[in-house]
Formats: C-alpha cells, structure tokens, sequence
C-alpha cells in the first residue's frame, strides 16, 4: 500500500536545535521567530470577553451582528469603503481560513484545481493548495517585492481557483499594487483574496484594501491578531464580493466553524477603538529601528526598514548560518527565510515582538550601544 499523506515538519520547530545555545544564557532566550504579540490588548477589550455572558449558546457561524456592524464600521472609517453587513463574516483566526478556503472554492468549481500565491511568502498560503488536493503554483516578484502579474501563465491563471496575495507582505514588508491585482482576477476570472492582517502597520503612505478597488472578485481577510493583540482568541473576519461571501458563509456554517461569543463580543469592542492601535504602531516603529541598527552594527550587513508589518527582512547570504551564529551571540531566535519559500534561502526574518528590555538586552548581549 502506497503512503498517504505526511505532514511536513512545522517550519519553527526546526529552529528548536539553536534553542539550547540561548537558552544558556543569563536572560534565556530572547524569540524573534515567530510573529506572537506580546503586548496587553486594551483593558476595555478584556472586560467585553468576561462580561458578554455569550458563553452558553452555540455563536452564528457567520458573525454576530455587533461584531460585524464592528468591522463596517472600522472598513469605512480606516479605508472610506462601504461594505454591506451580510458582505462580512467572521472567521476562527485568519489562518484557518487561509488553510481551508482553497477547499471549498475547489468543492464549488470542480474544473479549477490551482492556487496562485506570492513566491515568497506566510508558508500556509501553498499548505491550502496542499491540503485540498490543488496545484500550488508561486508567483514570482518584481524587484521592489510586488506579484509580477506578467510571470503568470495564462494556462495556470485558467485553472486557478484564487490568488492570493499578502499586503504588506510576510516576511518581505512590501506593499504590492492592490489595484492591479484586483483588475488582473477579474480579466482572467480569478478571485483574489487580499491577506492583510499587517495593514494598521504600513509604514510607506496610507494603508491599503484591496476593497478600495471594489467589491466584485475580491475577499480582504482581516485579522485581531496583530492589530490588537489578540492572538489567543483567534479571531478575524472577510469581507468583499457578495457571491464569494455568501458561499463561504454557508459552507463554514456546515463545518461548524464557530468564534466563540465572547471572542466576537471583544473582537466587536477592539475594532472600535483605534487609539491603542496608535500605541501598538509606536511600539513596532520604535522596535524595528533599534533591531535594524542593532543587527547592522554586529553584522556588517544592509538591514531595511520595512515598507509595512512588524518583521525585518534583509540578505544574510545563509539564513541558517546566520540564525546560528544569531543564536550563539546573543540567545536571539530569527526565522531563516527559506521559511518562506526558496527565493529566501538567503535571507532572515526577525520579529519585533518582544518587549523593549528584551530588545535592549539583545543590544547589549552584542555589545552595541
């Protein structure tokens, strides 16, 4: 009997050989791998989570009304769009939609068996294709990191069942031209859908959805991990083309893909306060440039700024090697960017989400001052 499917390794648990290097030392390990807030969400937030009293009851699949009201409200005061509540549904953390959707968009056009995703990017992205028994087929960049539409085949584009896209980007930090993407899905009948979990965090101009384009062929996926600190609920919503919208609702209703009550009743109360996302965007800010200048100083090597999101992504010739030699110095874990597909063989990741007397003590573990 042949072998069925295997999981691969999960991308961080590699990183668990380097763990013992800095663990040993006085402070212990210091975690830039992986991109978990560590800052309190607003204490409004946690009060709406203790006293929803939504605990007994089976939560709509799709949203409850103040949670999606919630996120109508911040789309059209954050973007100036205006979507429809019932173009809105809620989702158990985005990456189980991101992991899941590829599924039944293949369920609802059997012919279609791809999907399209950026070359180097959030790994789950081609585990979807994976999982539901797809094609996975990268999409190369362009020099400035954005999709190159024009490296699509158009017998790849035929049979593509979504693409998605992730503005800013993980792990790049770049932005890509949402409004290219959104016009390129709907001349070639593919339906986009638009990652932005890291968009309160754009660093060049304003943020951006690709709902700005419209709403016809297009998802945004939204997710309260990132924005308010809430990872541990798991928490998102989607919102965009009516059709799409629709379907997905009623097959995830099927599957019993329920937020929790009290987790729509915070995520309703967070969405809804934009003034510790300000707080939240000082902190990464000031963290990614004493992290870059950090890094540049011990390394010798060119480290950016990002054009969005909270990582730092630059060309350290052997990402492994330098997540080692990282490790041994200053008990730093960083991702090696072969995470990310191989275009970033070369490359690292690092995370800006420790606290800032744990990004001082990386400092002075490397002697920079």
């Amino acid at each position: 009997m042949s072998a069925g499917f295997i999981p691969p390794p999960y991308p961080y648990d590699r990183l668990d050989r380097f763990k013992p290097l800095a663990a040993a030392m006085e402070g212990g390990l210091v975690d830039l791998s992986i991109g978990t807030p560590c800052d309190a969400p607003p204490a409004s937030v946690i009060a709406a989570l203790a006293s929803s009293n939504a605990e007994r009851g089976y939560p709509p699949s799709i949203g409850t009304e103040p949670l999606r009201r919630a996120a109508q409200s911040w789309m059209s005061r954050r973007f100036g769009v205006d979507v429809p509540v019932d173009q809105i549904g809620a989702c158990v953390g985005t990456k189980e939609f991101v992991a899941t959707t590829a599924q039944w968009l293949k369920l609802r056009t059997p012919s279609r068996d791809t999907v399209l995703f950026p070359a180097v990017a959030y790994p789950t992205y081609e585990m979807s294709a994976t999982l539901s028994g797809c094609r996975a087929v990268a999409v190369a960049s362009t020099a400035d990191g954005r999709l190159d539409l024009s490296s699509i085949d158009p017998a790849d584009a035929a049979r593509a069942l979504l693409l998605w896209v992730n503005s800013p980007n993980n792990p790049t930090g770049a932005l890509d031209d949402l409004d290219a993407i959104a016009a390129w899905g709907r001349s070639n009948g593919v339906p986009v859908f638009s990652d932005e979990c890291y968009i309160e965090f754009t660093w060049d101009g304003p943020p951006r959805t690709i709902l700005e384009s419209g709403l016809q062929g297009v998802i945004a996926v939204h997710s309260m991990s990132k924005r308010s600190n809430l990872a541990g609920l798991r928490v998102g919503f989607y919102a965009g083309d009516a059709e799409l919208v629709t379907y997905l609702q009623e097959i995830r209703k099927h599957v019993g893909m329920l937020v929790p009550g009290p987790v729509q009743a915070a995520a309703a109360v967070a969405l809804a306060d934009d003034d510790h996302v300000a707080v939240q965007r000082d902190r990464y800010r000031w963290r990614l440039e004493r992290l870059a200048t950090t890094l540049s100083a011990w390394s010798g090597l060119h480290i950016p700024m990002p054009a969005g999101g909270f990582y730092l992504w630059f060309d350290a010739h052997d990402g492994w090697a330098f997540a080692e030699r990282l490790a041994g110095a200053a008990g730093a874990l960083v991702s090696p960017g072969d995470f990310y597909g191989a275009g970033g063989a070369q490359n690292v990741r690092v995370a800006v989400v420790q606290p800032e007397d744990r990004i001082e003590l990386v400092a002075r573990r490397l002697g920079v001052s």
